[in-house]
């Protein structure tokens, strides 16, 4: 059974407050983005049901941002209690997340995000600057895309 996005969120960012390194919701909507498509790649399933939608500044979870929006480009600074109900397999799945992006930026997950498949098939016919696009990344898009990348040689 899924998690939901919100869990998730607060526990990656009980982790990155956990060892001083408070993130920004930019930041945490493109690792919430990798857990879901990875998990889907690895496991048949979503991580979480909530929609990702296409924006400008990449791959974003409305839900997310309305619990976070005012932090896009400052740290989330109050406190997150780490939530203990993830399950062994998502939390183990979560922490390979953070610590494969975690080390990166927000603008260079911004960017990354913006070059994958399933962030410009969504955009459809939106440009890469133009705003108000809230087209889902579908759950088949990110799927596909994660498993070839899991597939690449350079990824073995």
């Amino acid at each position: 059974m899924p998690s939901t996005a919100k869990k998730i969120a607060e526990y990656i960012l009980a982790a990155f407050q956990e060892v001083g390194d408070p993130i920004t919701t930019a930041k945490l909507h493109k690792l919430l983005y990798y857990v879901q498509g990875w998990h889907l790649a690895n496991f048949d399933e979503p991580a979480f049901e909530e929609r990702f939608e296409a924006w400008m500044h990449g791959p974003s979870c409305p839900e997310i941002d309305a619990l976070y929006g005012d932090h896009w480009h400052c740290p989330i600074t109050e406190r997150i209690a780490q939530p203990k109900d993830l399950g062994e397999r998502l939390q183990k799945h979560v922490d390979e997340i953070i610590d494969l992006y975690g080390v990166d930026t927000g603008y260079s997950l911004h960017m990354r995000t913006r070059y994958e498949a399933p962030w410009n098939e969504a955009r459809k016919d939106f440009s890469r600057h133009e705003p108000g696009c809230t087209e889902e990344i579908s759950h088949e898009s990110m799927k596909r895309f994660f498993q070839a990348e899991a597939a690449r040689p350079e990824a073995a």
